[in-house]
């Protein structure tokens, strides 16, 4: 059964669901079972930086610092996938993924799931809020996106 638009359902966790080996993106996945999404900032010049990187690069700075950022956005692109690329999803179909624009992350951009029926309607603009959910079949949580009704236009900030 598939639940209806507007609420939140849950995903399987993929197989590829995890911190890289090289242990570059860990503080991220440390960061969801805590409950924050964290991304990098540069502590020499202030960027914002994902996907994660060892180094700046704006300015070649070494190891940019895990920063805890609020977990709100607007949709700056999505997509409606109705072929089982991901066999794990195969029985979600059809899903939407979601590219999120951070406000309090200087704009910076993370992809993700809408945590919503694949049938919803979304729109470029839309506010969201990021959701983390612990699948029962894997150790690392997992974030979603919901569409968020109560994020004004003078909280974002007024940009669209």
């Amino acid at each position: 059964m598939t639940p209806s638009a507007g609420v939140a359902r849950e995903f399987p966790a993929p197989a590829l669901v995890g911190p890289y080996t090289d242990g570059l993106d860990l503080p991220f996945w440390e960061g969801l079972r805590a409950g924050e999404l964290r991304l990098q900032k540069c502590g020499e010049c202030g960027l914002w930086i994902w996907g994660p990187r060892w180094m700046c690069g704006q300015c070649q700075t070494f190891d940019p610092e895990w920063v805890a950022v609020e977990q709100v956005g607007r949709v700056f692109s999505w997509s409606r996938t109705w072929h089982p690329f991901i066999p794990d999803l195969a029985d979600e179909l059809p899903f939407i993924t979601v590219l999120v624009e951070l406000q309090h992350a200087g704009g910076r951009r993370v992809l993700g799931l809408l945590a919503e029926n694949g049938d919803a309607d979304i729109t470029i603009g839309d506010a969201v809020t990021g959701i983390i959910q612990q699948p029962a079949d894997s150790p690392w949580p997992l974030l979603r996106w919901q569409r968020a009704s109560t994020l004004t236009e003078t909280e974002w900030g007024g940009h669209r």
